[in-house]
């Protein structure tokens, strides 16, 4: 997809004081790249044969109704479709940190994950892992009930807020924007003290539930727009998104650069107007150790087959954006994708 915006250009949407102007709908990859690298790079998926492919590959998503089982999916299928494995399939996890750990364990071969979760590794140690490329922009989501009086963050103190379950990259990514809004948390009170969110474990299909039922009153979610498990939930009770764009300053100056500012469109959710957040870099990543044939197809597949990995749910998302493939936030390519992506340039 069209980014919605580049971090740091000039005038652009993400920009400090840029334009708030809405993103196109759907782009792939931009002709002149696609058309860079199918001279430059050699035809490595033509090439591929039965004695050189892994039997079997195995692509850490995330959670039923989320964007990265529905990415993993379509990844897992063209992986076998084109013959980079014999047999490649999904695995659905809770999340970002969960696929890390699969991929760490050897149970997987490649993984969708934060770039804040794949920096964050004990000790700051990535020896093990590897990118082969940013493949689309994360949007941080905090629904409410539209009818709940919450306007913004503020707003969640003394109320009961559903974080992300263990292993997702919200359970990561919430802590901090909590930090940066200066509201102190605690778990599971019922009646949590005057400036203090009460905050609950539950991902995003439990977390709507408890949304909708009254039990909490906010969801986080880091995931792709529209993330399809809301829009359906939007079906059955009007909700509404927080700006979170005004804590930026503050996780820039804790965390870096690896946030930006991004757009969730108008028109992403029924009856929700267009709302600042904040973003994140998702990145296909595997281990250091996997073969550099896998890798170099795997890098073919992101550039000459883009079409069969855009997950149908998605609107304006960042998604395998040419210039934005090798932007992994800090994370190493893999060798064979940064030879793989250095061809292009000679």
């Amino acid at each position: 997809m069209v980014p919605v915006s580049e971090p740091g250009a000039p005038n652009s949407p993400g920009a400090p004081g840029g334009p708030a102007a809405l993103p196109p709908r759907r782009s792939v990859l931009k002709s002149a790249f696609a058309v860079g690298l199918a001279a430059c790079l050699p035809s490595a998926l033509a090439a591929c044969t039965g004695g050189d492919r892994p039997e079997t590959l195995i692509v850490a998503g995330g959670e039923p109704g989320g964007f990265y089982l529905e990415f993993s999916t379509l990844l897992a299928a063209a992986l076998e479709r084109h013959g980079l494995a014999n047999h490649a399939r999904p695995l659905a996890t809770g999340g970002s940190l969960d696929n890390i750990a699969e991929l760490r364990a050897g149970r997987a071969a490649f993984a969708v994950a934060l770039a804040d979760a794949a920096t964050d590794q004990p000790g700051g140690d990535t020896a093990e892992i590897s990118a082969v490329g940013k493949v689309y922009e994360n949007y941080v989501h905090c629904v409410v009930r539209k009818d709940s009086g919450i306007r913004d963050i503020s707003g969640l103190a003394g109320r009961r807020v559903a974080v992300g379950q263990p292993g997702s990259g919200t359970s990561l990514t919430t802590p901090r924007l909590f930090e940066a809004a200066g509201i102190a948390t605690s778990e599971g009170a019922a009646a949590p003290p005057s400036g203090t969110a009460a905050v609950e474990n539950l991902g995003l299909n439990d977390g709507i539930a408890a949304l909708k039922a009254g039990r909490v009153d906010a969801l986080f979610w880091s995931g792709g727009v529209p993330t399809a498990a809301i829009a359906a939930a939007q079906q059955d009770v009007a909700l509404a998104l927080l700006d979170l764009s005004g804590l930026l300053p503050e996780l820039r100056r804790r965390y870096g650069g690896i946030y930006d500012r991004v757009l969730i469109p108008e028109g992403s959710y029924p009856g929700v107007p267009a709302v600042w957040t904040v973003g994140a870099p998702n990145l296909l990543l595997c281990r250091r150790d996997l073969d550099n044939a896998t890798v170099e197809r795997t890098v073919q597949l992101l550039v000459h087959s883009a079409a069969e990995l855009i997950p149908q749910s998605s609107l304006g998302v960042q998604f395998l954006s040419a210039e934005s493939l090798i932007n992994t936030a800090g994370v190493p390519l893999h060798p064979a994708a940064a030879d793989a992506y250095r061809a292009l340039h000679g």
